[in-house]
């Protein structure tokens, strides 16, 4: 509890209970990436009573205010996680909507290298892969 008042104070938002406790159902998923509506079935299954709209506003706030990243993968909802300061890369399950994260050096070398030789630098970049299970080969 006392790092979350910590994180909201640190970015000039106002402690409050609906801000607490949608900061803490990101603390504790983790990595999770999790839309507006999975934050509010969340918080009734603790019997809070925090509205739908409510977590869309408090949402909006984390993102403008750098606690939270929100993603609008394609083909789906818009999902938030925490903005930990680390870049990472995404791969989406185009069946089951799963978000992997992952981190590639090589990945990020290549990008680098390709900017250059067009001369260019890169500022910032999202890399999202959409991709399905590796089927395995039947054998006749």
């Amino acid at each position: 509890m006392e790092q979350e008042t910590k994180e909201l104070r640190r970015v000039g938002l106002k402690v409050t209970h609906p801000r607490m406790r949608i900061l803490q159902v990101f603390d504790e998923e983790g990595t999770q990436h999790l839309t507006a509506e999975d934050v509010y079935k969340k918080l009734l299954a603790h019997q809070e009573d925090i509205g739908l709209a409510t977590v869309y506003r408090v949402l909006t706030q984390f993102e403008a205010a750098g606690i939270i990243v929100k993603h609008n993968f394609e083909g789906g909802q818009a999902v938030y996680e925490l903005d930990r300061g680390k870049h990472h890369d995404h791969m989406i399950d185009v069946d089951s909507g799963k978000v992997i994260e992952f981190i590639s050096e090589e990945i990020e070398r290549l990008q680098h290298e390709i900017a250059a030789k067009h001369g260019y630098v890169i500022e910032d970049h999202s890399l999202v892969l959409y991709v399905r299970p590796k089927q395995r080969a039947h054998k006749g």
